[in-house]
């Protein structure tokens, strides 16, 4: 009996064990595995040009990401970020378009803009009270709304006239059409990933911003100012939405009517599943990052596959369910 009882809790440690396993390394051995299955199925998968552009595919889905997860360390969650990236692109763009301003200046006249929109969501969030979800939700149609007011509803790019018919003979600038190219488009994506990483991870205001998510209530009895350091997660989440939104608009060229929309899904797709990487329970830089390479081998090898383009959200779908089960099954347990 005791024996039958040794061999039992021996084989529950061992399961367990590999569970915890599987829940903290699953996403990494799943791009592993999808890795050697797409590579053997295709053999120019792990060619340069292709892992470059999975990297390329990646970069403006990361930078969102990474300002969602952001949000998501305050317990926060930011559904504003695709409209705020689709604002981005039509501003910069009529910023050398239709106002032919230098790279510089439209960058950051952009990302104040952009920043304003952490400032709606903070106040509505922090001193109006109401919840996270609904306000972005809300500032998502709204800040879309503003982005095809801004435009007139269409596209902006060399050579079009303004909507009152004005000729327009702004250019953007080959210093700026370089930040949606490889390599930079990469290196900036890398900076990011690394930047945030620190600031969450080794200094003090990170950490306030884990302590802040974890427990509110005990972060405002040990003397942090909560409604501050909520206020700074949405304003950095804004930030890097914008700065993605940039980065689109360098990569396509032009300003086009809801074209940060698609990066909403992979974005909380990417932020999820980096909860699960390392054990880590929490969202943090490099397991979102691990979350996107994640969606981008999956979503290249199924274009490469043939698979239609409308059935890859299908996919991508059922790959956040997955992770999100592992996350807050091991959160139960």
């Amino acid at each position: 009996m005791e024996q039958t009882t040794f061999t039992s809790m021996k084989n529950s440690m061992g399961f367990s064990s590999f569970g915890e396993f599987i829940t903290k390394w699953g996403t990494i051995l799943t791009i592993i595995i999808l890795t050697i299955f797409f590579s053997v199925s295709m053999p120019g998968f792990m060619s340069p040009s292709n892992i470059v552009q999975i990297f390329r595919s990646i970069s403006i889905v990361t930078v969102i990401a990474i300002g969602l997860t952001i949000s998501l360390t305050v317990g926060g969650f930011d559904l504003s970020v695709g409209s705020v990236a689709t604002f981005a692109d039509s501003l910069i763009i009529s910023m050398f378009v239709w106002y032919t301003l230098p790279t510089g200046p439209a960058i950051v006249i952009s990302l104040l803009v952009c920043m304003l929109v952490g400032a709606v969501n903070s106040f509505l969030i922090v001193k109006v009270k109401i919840p996270d979800m609904l306000v972005t939700l809300s500032t998502l149609f709204i800040f879309e709304g503003v982005a095809m007011t801004f435009t007139g509803g269409g596209s902006i790019s060399e050579g079009m006239p303004r909507l009152d018919g004005t000729p327009t003979i702004g250019k953007l600038m080959p210093d700026f059409r370089l930040i949606g190219q490889a390599p930079w488009i990469i290196l900036i994506m890398i900076i990011v990933v690394i930047l945030v990483h620190i600031f969450l991870n080794y200094t003090k205001h990170g950490r306030y911003l884990y302590v802040v998510g974890g427990n509110m209530e005990a972060a405002r009895l040990s003397g942090i100012p909560v409604d501050r350091y909520r206020a700074l997660a949405y304003f950095l989440c804004s930030l890097l939405a914008g700065l993605g939104g940039i980065m689109l608009a360098s990569r396509i060229g032009s300003s086009q009517v809801n074209a940060g929309a698609g990066y909403l899904m992979p974005s909380v797709a990417a932020a999820y599943i980096g909860f699960s990487v390392g054990g880590t329970g929490r969202p943090n830089a490099f397991g979102t990052f691990a979350g996107a390479v994640l969606v981008g081998i999956l979503e290249n090898g199924l274009v490469m596959m043939s698979v239609p383009y409308y059935s890859l959200n299908i996919f991508k779908g059922a790959v956040l369910v997955i992770a999100l089960a592992l996350t807050y099954f091991r959160k139960r347990q």
